[in-house]
């Protein structure tokens, strides 16, 4: 009877890790190019309301901030504007505003 329950316990504990396994985050991944030639990576994550940015080859994490059209998201001296209309642009450290759209990578 032990042996049993054994199996039992064993064969209830995999079953409830795999059902209460939750699915990973969605995620959204865009390369932008802008009018001054900078190129960057930004990540968004569901339930998260950061955006993780790949700059001059080194990774920003933005916070995002009050905004009264669009999406605003700034630190580290970055700040990154997505307006409603997809209008983008971005100001890195002491470089003027520059308009960037996204890039479209060639499918594998």
């Amino acid at each position: 009877m032990g042996r049993h329950k054994a199996i039992v316990l064993a064969i209830t504990m995999l079953s409830g890790g795999i059902i209460s396994a939750g699915q990973a985050d969605a995620q959204t991944f865009r390369t932008y190019r802008c009018a001054d030639g900078t190129q960057f990576i930004v990540g968004f994550y569901d339930d998260d309301k950061r955006a993780f940015l790949q700059i001059d080859g080194e990774p920003v994490t933005l916070k995002k901030r009050l905004a009264l059209s669009g999406t605003r998201y700034s630190g580290a001296g970055i700040t990154l504007r997505i307006g409603k209309t997809g209008a983008t642009t971005v100001q890195h450290l002491k470089r003027p505003v520059t308009s960037c759209t996204v890039i479209e990578k060639p499918a594998l």
